[in-house]
């Protein structure tokens, strides 16, 4: 057999099942990590450093899973040992979050999490590049996109849900309240038992019947010998920023961006000048010489992140604050907005679920770019109507436009990408490509901070007008990126038109 058979719908299905369980973390974890720890006694302009190890352990932990899991081969399979690993990781870390007794403790929980959350995640895209051939591989992210969308939900709700069966949702000073700590133990449940549904239920083609297949395409050995000039570019943009710091006493969370800037442009020099052969020098070759289509939608993926990032960090102040004008994490008025973000955090999840469901007939009509254009300008309109609407009822409405962005932006650039990859490679590019989702939002938590101080008065409520503009932005971007060859049957795979 020399080239992939397609799977069934349920087949299909069984693959992308664990995804409901890992983005029911991450939900949870989006919604309620900035209130636990405002709760646990941190500032507003303090959130953003505290988020920085979730981002930061993307960074790390996915390029390097993928170009192991690219290597990986025994009873248990490719990626499912990975799967299982990060699962079990998760689930304990959930059950820890709303414990932590310090805020230095859950700061600490929360880089634990999304490392076992990355180490589950990374693997689940490059296995759909692994199991299906190249026209249903759209087709699996889209049904990615609609477990997200679904687990999302449900999670986002879950402390509202609560509190309507009468669950406390209040709690003595320096305590998680009741709805949250019972939150986070369903999700470490969900999780760990979709996951197991995923292992237990697929199975995998072992490395020799890949290199079979026809669309597992050699790559050309990677020439790096000019990577020390953009290193030595990064490491001036480093020592730029690290002067105006001093001179100008700014925010630390700008060493953040000072540190990042310095790591990567002491590894392309490195690159440059090594003989070396071992991970780090081929995770960084591979970045290096990256696909064209890698490099332009880097872009649109860095200004698409930078916005949601602003989001996740800054709903539950800025709507606790204009919404129900409160910003003590102990008042009823601040708990009840804090629930109702959960609300907004699962609508715009659910509309996402719907989205994945109405984008495959736009992109038929109009093709990706400009579908993906479109699903970003809307949500960049949900966005900045932040600003305008004191209702927070209305506030729902503002979530359909970025439930569409977020569909779009969790399949379409895969689409556009999916082509592109080298499949003996596809762990180690999925991981690469997650460094720019990684970077804005490091990013994000190094500068937003600054930005709402210099700029802003302190108002959070700015910061989701910086990540509309930034929607706004992205979809230009996408303008500048060629739709893969073989786009007709790829969207009629993500249509669901099987021959």
């Amino acid at each position: 057999m020399t080239r992939k058979p397609e799977l069934s719908f349920w087949q299909i299905w069984n693959m992308c099942f664990g995804f409901l369980g890992i983005q029911f973390g991450f939900a949870l974890q989006n919604a309620n990590v900035s209130r636990i720890f405002q709760t646990l006694g941190a500032n507003v302009d303090d959130i953003p450093i505290l988020w920085v190890a979730a981002p930061l352990t993307g960074l790390i932990v996915q390029p390097i899973i993928g170009h192991y899991s690219d290597r990986t081969w025994n009873r248990f399979g490719r990626r499912r040992p990975y799967f299982l690993a990060g699962a079990l990781l998760a689930t304990l870390a959930l059950l820890a979050m709303p414990n932590s007794p310090a805020l230095w403790v859950a700061a600490g929980v929360l880089w634990i999490m999304d490392a076992s959350f990355n180490v589950s995640m990374e693997p689940f895209r490059a296995f759909v590049g692994d199991q299906l051939p190249v026209r249903q591989r759209p087709l699996g992210f889209s049904m990615q996109s609609v477990f997200i969308g679904v687990g999302a939900v449900v999670a986002s709700l879950m402390p509202w849900l609560l509190a309507k069966v009468g669950v406390s949702n209040v709690a003595p000073e320096g305590a998680i309240p009741d709805t949250v700590k019972y939150a986070f133990y369903a999700g470490g449940a969900v999780l760990l038992g979709t996951v197991l549904w995923t292992v237990l239920s697929t199975r995998e083609y072992p490395p020799e019947q890949l290199r079979d297949f026809d669309d597992a395409s050699e790559q050309p050995a990677a020439d790096a010998t000019r990577a020390w000039l953009p290193g030595l570019l990064l490491l001036a943009a480093a020592a730029l920023v690290l002067l105006a710091i001093r001179h100008f006493a700014l925010e630390k969370e700008l060493y953040v961006l000072v540190g990042g800037l310095a790591v990567f442009g002491g590894l392309f020099a490195w690159l440059a000048f090594t003989r070396s052969a071992g991970m780090l020098r081929q995770v960084m070759g591979d970045l290096y010489n990256m696909p064209d289509a890698m490099r332009r939608l880097a872009v649109v993926q860095f200004f698409s992140w930078f916005a949601l990032f602003a989001m996740w960090i800054y709903t539950t102040p800025a709507v606790t604050a204009v919404q129900f004008g409160s910003s003590d994490p102990h008042s009823v008025a601040y708990n009840t907005g804090a629930n109702w973000v959960g609300v907004l955090m699962g609508a715009y999840n659910g509309f996402a679920a719907l989205a994945a469901i109405a984008i495959p007939l736009l992109v038929r009509r109009i093709g990706l770019r400009w579908s993906h254009l479109i699903n970003l300008w809307l949500g960049g309109a949900g966005l900045l109507s932040f600003l305008f609407i004191r209702d927070p009822d209305y506030l729902l409405v503002s979530m359909v436009g970025v439930g569409f962005a977020w569909a779009s932006i969790l399949s379409l650039p895969y689409a556009m990408l999916s082509d592109n990859l080298p499949a003996q490679k596809m762990g180690v590019y999925m991981g690469i490509f997650n460094f720019f989702i990684v970077i804005p939002q490091l990013m994000a938590a190094s500068v937003l901070g600054l930005l709402l101080r210099l700029c802003f008065h302190d108002q959070p409520i700015y910061a989701l007008a910086l990540g509309g503009a930034s929607l706004f932005v992205a979809g230009l971007f996408t303008l500048r990126v060629h739709e893969p060859l073989g786009d007709v049957p790829v969207t009629a795979a993500v249509a669901g038109n099987h021959r």
